[in-house]
């Protein structure tokens, strides 16, 4: 079981590390230029440049902790987090009528469940 917690840590890390590093690299013109980031028509470019901050955040607080064994417990909780952006990303792209999209928060926000409580609980460091 710690070997699955660990690949979905990594896998999440990876996923979030990238979102997130697009959003702050990229303006916001440029982002909604993609059919898949229509949704940040809505935002304003702060909020756009704060949700990829979190998501880098979270991707560092996913395997950082844990790897070196300075204050693991922020794993879960980078975890719940990430559940709750992608909570929020699925009900963004409900109200859009942007279908396909909440398939992916879906399993994202699965995934960041199946760890958080992985951590928290049974398996916690």
């Amino acid at each position: 079981m710690n070997v699955a917690l660990w690949t979905v840590a990594a896998l999440l890390a990876l996923v979030f590390l990238g979102a997130g590093a697009a959003k702050l690299a990229q303006p916001k013109e440029k982002l909604t230029a993609s059919p898949s980031m229509a949704w940040a028509n809505d935002f304003a470019p702060g909020a756009i440049k704060t949700i990829g901050l979190l998501e880098v955040l979270a991707a560092i607080g996913l395997v950082l902790p844990a790897a070196v064994d300075i204050a693991p417990t922020l794993v879960p909780l980078a975890a719940s987090g990430l559940a709750l952006t992608m909570f929020g990303a699925a009900i963004t792209h409900s109200r859009r009528g942007e279908f396909q999209p909440v398939v992916v928060n879906v399993v994202l926000l699965a995934l960041a469940i199946f760890l958080a409580w992985g951590r928290f609980g049974p398996h916690a460091f």
